[in-house]
């Protein structure tokens, strides 16, 4: 909802100064110079990018209409469903982990957090990390090494349609020209007439230019600068994860591992140790670990500070 009020507080501004000026209205009723401007445009973005990174700027412009997805609690969740499984993991061992992580939509751990299953980008980030250390063929710098690959790879595929809606903002003024200096011809072809023809055939070859400025400088460039800050918090919530997946691997105890991922957090996101300890101890569910006589131990709600 901040976009749209945005975009609405920007249009409300220079419409209002307009009336103000006592300027009218419907002078900046223009469907030819929309036309030329918006049509140009797409068919520029048509041209410059695969179908894929089309359908990326669409869905990337509508995530920038919702509310943030990495929350300060969002975090929180996805550290404590960490800390589960690293607990999990301490103690069935990691033959029991392999279980979870190979079909995370049936997991006892994982299949209690909706958003991370909903998440393709980041539910096989995690899981394929916690396989490798599962089936033990890699070293931790191995891993930090190969997630941060997975994170680059993330990040470059997001910045796709970024920067095809900066091309589009960047050609937006000039298409903005191009309205007005066909504007212009018709103007010239009307020299002769009346005034107020001539007149009103100005006024509508300076919108085309008024469009195009507009809509770079006061949609178009800021909806992309949005979907950046996106996916920039997309990339850092990545690396927490990474933080803590490899503090794992080296063999940091699991309230040990969550820490140093915490710390790696952005401070005005940052939950401090006290709130995420008692979020640990009051909802982490450990899954039950079966016994040496084939039986099945206790579950572990909400001990963390057993594990710890």
């Amino acid at each position: 909802m901040i976009v749209l009020a945005g975009i609405g507080l920007v249009f409300l501004a220079v419409l209002g100064g307009f009336l103000l000026e006592r300027g009218n209205p419907w002078v900046l009723f223009q469907p030819a110079e929309l036309l030329i401007v918006g049509g140009a445009a797409a068919g520029i973005t048509l041209v410059a990018n695969p179908p894929a990174v089309i359908r990326k700027m669409w869905h990337g412009a509508a995530a920038t209409l919702r509310r943030p997805a990495h929350t300060r609690q969002f975090l929180v969740r996805h550290l404590q469903m960490l800390y589960e499984a690293f607990s999990f993991a301490q103690r069935a061992g990691m033959l029991e982990l392999e279980k979870e992580v190979e079909r995370p939509a049936e997991s006892r751990i994982f299949s209690k957090y909706p958003e991370f299953l909903a998440d393709t980008g980041i539910c096989p980030f995690i899981c394929d990390s916690l396989r490798m250390i599962v089936i033990g063929v890699t070293t931790a710098q191995e891993l930090d090494q190969l997630m941060e690959l997975d994170i680059d790879v993330q990040r470059r595929g997001r910045h796709e349609p970024v920067n095809a809606l900066n091309a589009v903002a960047d050609a937006l003024p000039g298409l903005g020209i191009v309205a007005a200096v066909l504007g212009v011809v018709i103007t010239m072809e009307a020299i002769g007439g009346a005034p107020e023809a001539i007149g009103q055939k100005v006024a509508a070859a300076l919108v085309g230019t008024f469009l195009g400025i507009l809509l770079c400088y006061g949609v178009v460039g800021p909806v992309a600068a949005r979907l950046e800050n996106l996916s920039e918090a997309h990339t850092q919530f990545l690396q927490v994860m990474r933080v803590a997946i490899v503090a794992f691997a080296r063999g940091s105890s699991p309230l040990l591992a969550v820490e140093y991922a915490r710390r790696s957090i952005p401070v005005e996101l940052r939950p401090s140790f006290l709130d995420l300890e008692a979020s640990i101890k009051r909802e982490a569910q450990i899954p039950a670990v079966p016994d040496a006589a084939g039986g099945a131990a206790k579950g572990a709600a909400g001990a963390a500070a057993q594990t710890a």
